[in-house]
Order: C-alpha cells, then structure tokens, then sequence
C-alpha cells in the first residue's frame, strides 16, 4: 500500500518525492487497463483511510481524492459504474443475493461458467464471506480443465488473501494446476512455498518436471523426497520411471527398481508395464526383456510395451514373434499394437518377407483411427517402393489406395499422388478426410493452385466441407498459393472456427505480406474469446518481424508471459527473432539469454539478428560460443554469418568460414550461400574475384547470384562487369525490371545497352 496516499487522504502529511508521484500514475494505469485485479471498495467504505481501489494481489492502494493523483483520474473514474467490476462481456446472470455458502460457485464451476464462478468467489471474499476449501479446489480444477492461467492465479491470490495458503490440499492443488497450464515455474513456487509435502505433493511437482521435459530435475525432487522420510507410492514410481525413460537416465532407472522391488510394488502391473518402457528407451533391451518374461500377469500395455521395445531398437522380426505370441496367448490385439507392428515392419531391412503380415493388418477389421493412418502415411512414405508393389498386389482395399496416395504426397511426390488420387475415382472409390487433408497440404507446398481447386470440388461433392480439419486445410492451401481472397472466403464460410482455423487464416495473411491484417485479425479473435496457442503466438510474431510492429511484438510477449508459454523453445526463438528485426538487439538477446535451452534455430535467430544489425564481430562471437557448447551450425546458421561479415566488410574471415563450412563441417552450399559470398567480395570492391567465384561454382548461378553482382559492380562504377552480369541475369529473367535500372545508372554508361 502506498503510505503517502494514505496520509495525504487524511490530512497527515503530503510526500515529496517525483518517485511517488509516478508510482501512483503507474498504478492507476494499471488499474484502468484491467479493473477486474481490483476490489473496488466505494460501496462499502466507511473509513477515509481505507482505500477505494485495493490491487488483490499486491494490495496496492489507490485513493480517487488521493494528493498525488494525476489531472485525468477523476474523470474517468466518474465514468465507471459504483460497485462494477468490468469483465469482458462473457458474464451471463449477476450475483445472487445468497451465495449458498460457496454452492452456487460450485455450480457455476461445474457447468463451466468458470469467470462466473470466479467473479462470484472475489465478491464473496471482498464481503468476507467464508466459503470451504472445496470451492477453491473446484475452481482450481476449472481452471485447470480450460488450461485457464490467468484465471487460475486470480483464485490463487484469493486463496493467499484469505490465509488458506498453508492448506496441503490447496497447496497440492495449486501445484497441479501450474503445471497443467504448463507454468512449472509456478507450480515449483508453490511448492517450495508450502509449509509441508505429502506425497501427493511430491508425484505432482515431479510429473511436473517430467512432463515438460525435465528429466533431471523431475529425478533430483524424488530422491528429495525420499531423503525427506517421505515412502513414495505406485503412482511416485510411474512418474520417476517415466522421466528415466524420457533422459533416457539408465542408472537412475536401475536404482528406481531396485527401491520398487523392496517396496513391493515389482508385482504391479502398471509399474512393470512402465520398467518395461524404461529400459527399452534407455538402450536396455536385455532388462526390458527380463523385466516382461518375470511379469505374473500381462496384459495388452504389456505386450505393446515390450514390442515397443523390440521396435524402437530395429528388432523388427522378433517384435513380429512377440506379436504372433501375443495371439498364441489369447491376448486380443488393440490399435496400439497394430501401429507399433507397422513401426517394427518399417524398421526390418528385408521388408519381403513381412508384406504379407503388413497387408494382413490393414484387413484385420480393427476400428481405423487417425493414428493409425498417420502411421500407415508415415511407414507408406518412408518405404515408398517396397509400398508401391504391396500396393500394386491389394489394389481393391480402399485404406490402402488412401495410404498410398497419402505416402507420395508426404513423399513431396505431388504429381504421382495427384494422378493415384485420379486412378482411384476412376475405379469408383471414395478418398478419406486423411488422403484430402494430405493432398491439399501437398497442393499448397508445392503452389499447385489449380490442382487444390479441383480438391475443393471434389471435397465439396463428397460431403467433407463441413469437417473443421479440411476447411482449415484450404485455408493454408489457398493462402500459400497466394489466393488470400479465396483463403478469406473459406475461413469466413466455416460454421465454428477453433484456434486451428484462426491460426491457419492468421498464417495466411503472415505468409504473403500481409502483416497488419494478421494483427488484426488476431484481435478480432480474442474478441471471439478463442485464446492463442503455441503456434497462434509464433505465428503472430512472424507478422510483427515483418512489418517492425515493435509494440505490437510487445503487447504479445506480455500475454505470452500471462499464458505460461515463455519457456517452449519455438516461442523464445521467434521473440528473439522478432526483436532482432525491430532494431531491438539488446531485448532479442535478453530473451535468448532467459530462454530455458537453446537449439539450433535459436542460435541462428540471434546470430541473424546481430547479422542485420552489422554487427559482424559480434555474430562471430556468438557462432564461437555455439560451437563450444556443442551445438552444431546449419545451413541457415551460416547464411546469418556470411552475411555477417559481408555487411561488417570481414572478407577473410568469411571466405575462411565458407571453406571451413564445406570441408570441416559438411555443409553443403546451397544458392543462398553463393549469393552470401558474391555479396561479400562485391560489397568489399572484389569485383573480379566475385565473377571468377561464380563461374566457377558447381551449380548453375540463379538471376539472384548474377543481380547481386550487378548490385555491387554499379555501386564501385565498374561498367564491364556490371554488362557481363547483366546480360545474365535478363538471359534468366528477362522482364527483370531492376536489372534494367541498374545497368541505367552505372556511372560509366554502358555502350550498346538495349
């Protein structure tokens, strides 16, 4: 609570300092930017000291008569209604004048108005109204069910503001909830917050780390807790074993048996089912084997499990004998079963000999679901030959027309997918929503715009039009085929539009150019109450990289932060990539710096940007320091730093780079490299050695190479090789308009231009 407002309200005193003055102006710019964080106490205060607006989880005070007040804070305060907290429009009754000692947030909870639910809970501890435990636990869960953070941390800070922190089950459910909602930041706050841990407790902050991909930690809190006296129980075992199997931490795993046999839980089936797991994912086939064959009872997990195992290891054949005892034993097979099989078979070198059982399993009659036919898309495309004669052996089965057309598609073989999808309507048969969605995918990766057209005619004919998946799949085919009017009339068309159709039309506008309207479609969506994913945020980002929307860029990293989402490493590469492009080369390399782990695309995000930014050495510094902590450069990596050091003029450094990358690292060169050293040697006056590296390149230079040189060439006046360079590039692109006004203002004029 400010003190000088609250001294000044009663005739006390009046602060001095400029710092209080702005605090103040920052906190009621921040209570009219989301009234709902504030009690709004006018209606009930009886005490001038008493604040009429109290933050409820700073507890921040703010006075309307308050000294420090800015001019503009009492007309607009004026425009609020007395006693109205402003939500978002979505509340549909008002609050009861019983509140049924918590039942009726209970109700609301259940039924999901969770805001509802809420709303009432903050009006009920804002008149102090008591309500049990399991009121908050109920809106915990709520919020845990729609992956609602923010609403989340609105009960948790009514749970602190009435003293039920301490509570282990509130605790316990406050920690599942973070980390449900993927903030295990969070939930481990919590955790460590609580005056004590059962064992609940503990399974679920290690889940936690397991979950999000932190095996070592996940590991290190369950040795904590048995060092803390604290036995685990089955579940505790499941969760550790599951975070070994995910490092993969073998030794770890061996230990963690060792403590389950002197538990008693060896016998389980769950736990052997998850040792099983374990030491087929670290590397132990033998113990995986030994763990199975010693099980009393096996059921279908089991089995899978082990035949999991054989497969991930490329023990196809004996995963295929396991399967044939499985049937021996009267253990009816599942869909698991049939999609791990279909693995083993793609992992047999001599695949012959089990095409019959592979086209057995397409027949079996067995309920097909998605998975399955992404398997069979996935097995189809990587064994596309051996697939094609098992085909041409089983044409009649529609499933296997489907997975065949599916697997060239992925196969990025367009046409011979298209022409298989021809054959099969001429033969009558009916493709499937899975061969339609891959199809249009493969239409829209390859702009093959008139093909994806007839898609649409045919998916209309067929009665698919309707399917979420499919329109949202026309959407991201028209807009990478650059029709964003006929994407827009697809998306507008759709009867319910999930984060999936928002995302692929946000995609869309992204893609060709169109970043303004990106945003503001985004905008229009959360107005639809559809809350952004993952993939929505990365795509947002994009848009604001490329139209320099810094403040935009900003806003959204705010709700990035608010959604829990800051640590996946997609969402960290983009912002750095987004910072770098608005000019903020400090902000990106906080970000890159913050983020949890780095990978390749990270790296190169910042290394990129410092590139834009002409700051060579730097990229330089940063390319050193990725290869000390093992992490190895791509194509596009070197891309970033040969341009780099053409745009800081470090020629030797980056023809020592360009060799090291093709001899050293085994990096093939691709056009974007060529064109990166053309632009060096150009842009440093290299002019001849900048010819000579292009004719004697091993691939054909494209009009992108030759119109770089040209570049170069009219910037250092040297008219012979800007004519040269000319003349190929109009040779490769003819109505190249730029290479026309190039040549035009070559300082030397060059004779007999055309």
């Amino acid at each position: 609570m400010l003190q000088g407002q609250e001294q000044g309200q009663s005739g006390l005193s009046i602060p001095e300092t400029s710092g209080d003055v702005v605090r103040v102006e920052q906190l009621w710019q921040e209570f009219f930017s989301d009234p709902s964080l504030w009690w709004d106490n006018r209606s009930i205060k009886k005490n001038p000291k008493y604040p009429d607006f109290k933050h409820k989880s700073t507890q921040d005070g703010l006075w309307i008569e308050g000294w420090l007040n800015p001019s503009w804070v009492k007309a607009k305060v004026a425009t609020m209604a007395l006693d109205q907290i402003q939500y978002d429009g979505e509340l549909r009754s008002g609050v009861p004048d019983s509140f049924g000692n918590g039942e009726n947030v209970s109700k609301l909870c259940q039924e999901g108005r969770l805001k509802e639910a809420l709303h009432m809970l903050e009006i009920m501890v804002q008149q102090n109204i008591q309500a049990p435990i399991n009121t908050y636990v109920c809106l915990l869960k709520g919020c845990t069910r729609k992956k609602a953070l923010v609403e989340g941390k609105r009960v948790h800070a009514l749970i602190v503001l009435r003293g039920l922190d301490s509570n282990i089950y509130l605790g316990n459910t406050l920690v599942d909830m973070y980390a449900k909602c993927s903030s295990v930041l969070n939930a481990r706050q919590v955790f460590d917050s609580m005056p004590e841990h059962n064992v609940f407790s503990w399974t679920t902050i290690i889940s936690a780390y397991a979950n999000h991909g932190q095996g070592e930690e996940a590991i290190n809190l369950f040795q904590q807790m048995q060092q803390t006296g604290i036995p685990p129980n089955k579940v505790a075992f499941v969760v550790a074993l599951k975070a070994c199997a995910r490092i993969p931490a073998l030794e770890q795993g061996k230990q963690l048996h060792l403590d389950i046999i002197k538990s008693g839980f060896e016998s389980d089936a769950t736990v052997g089912n998850t040792l099983v797991d374990m030491y087929a994912k670290c590397g132990s086939i033998e113990d995986a084997c030994q763990v199975f064959n010693n099980m009393h009872e096996r059921d279908v997990v089991s089995w899978n499990a082990m035949i999991a195992g054989y497969a991930q290891h490329g023990l196809g054949k004996k995963a295929i004998a396991l399967y044939e005892q499985m049937k021996e034993e009267g253990v009816q097979p599942n869909n698991v079963t049939h999609v791990v099989l279909l693995k083993a078979c793609a992992s047999i070198a001599a695949l012959e000999q089990d095409k019959q059982l592979h086209l057995d399993i397409i027949k079996s009659g067995f309920k097909s679901d998605a998975n399955f036919e992404r398997t069979l898309v996935d097995i189809y495309a990587k064994c596309i030959e051996d697939a094609q004669q098992l085909f041409n052996m089983h044409k009649q089965d529609v499933v296997s027309w489907n997975a065949m057309i599916a697997g060239y598609a992925q196969h990025g073989l367009v046409k011979e997918a298209l022409a298989l999808y021809e054959q099969m309507k001429q033969e009558g048969l009916q493709a499937d929503i899975v061969a339609y969605v891959v199809l249009l995918r493969a239409c829209g990766s390859s702009a093959s715009l008139e093909q994806g057209k007839q898609l649409h005619l045919d998916i209309i004919r067929s009665g698919f039009e309707l399917d979420a998946i499919v329109q949202s799949t026309l959407v991201d085919m028209y807009a990478k085929c650059g029709c964003i009017e006929d994407a827009h009339k697809v998306f507008n068309n759709m009867h319910e539009r999930d984060v999936v159709s928002w995302t692929a039309m946000i995609a869309g506008y992204t893609q060709n150019g169109l970043g303004k309207e990106a945003l503001a479609l985004h905008e229009e969506m959360k107005q639809k109450g559809v809350q952004p994913d993952i993939v929505t945020y990365v795509v947002l980002l994009k848009a604001c990289a490329s139209i320099a929307a810094l403040e935009q860029g900003k806003r959204l990293h705010l709700d990035i932060i608010k959604s829990g989402l800051e640590l996946h490493l997609s969402v960290g590469s983009t912002l750095v990539d987004m910072y770098a492009k608005c000019g903020c080369i400090e902000e990106a390399r906080q970000v890159f710096n913050n983020m949890r782990e780095q990978n390749v695309v990270s790296w190169t995000a910042m290394i990129a940007g410092y590139a834009q930014q002409g700051l060579g050495k730097e990229a330089l510094t940063l390319l050193e320091q990725m290869q000390r902590e093992g992490m190895k450069p791509n194509e596009a990596t070197y891309v970033s730093v040969l341009s780099a050091c053409s745009h800081s003029g470090l020629v030797d450094r980056g023809r020592h780079l360009f060799d090291s990358m093709c001899q050293d690292h085994g990096v093939t060169p691709t056009m974007d490299h060529y064109a990166c050293m053309v632009d060096l040697l150009g842009r440093a006056g290299c002019l001849a050695d900048a010819e000579d590296f292009i004719t004697r390149m091993p691939i054909e230079p494209n009009a992108v190479v030759w119109m770089t040189l040209l570049g170069a060439a009219r910037n250092h006046g040297h008219a012979e090789i800007g004519r040269r360079a000319f003349d190929h590039v109009v040779k490769l692109e003819p109505e190249n308009a730029a290479a026309y006004v190039l040549l035009s203002n070559m300082q030397q004029p060059a004779r007999g231009m055309r």
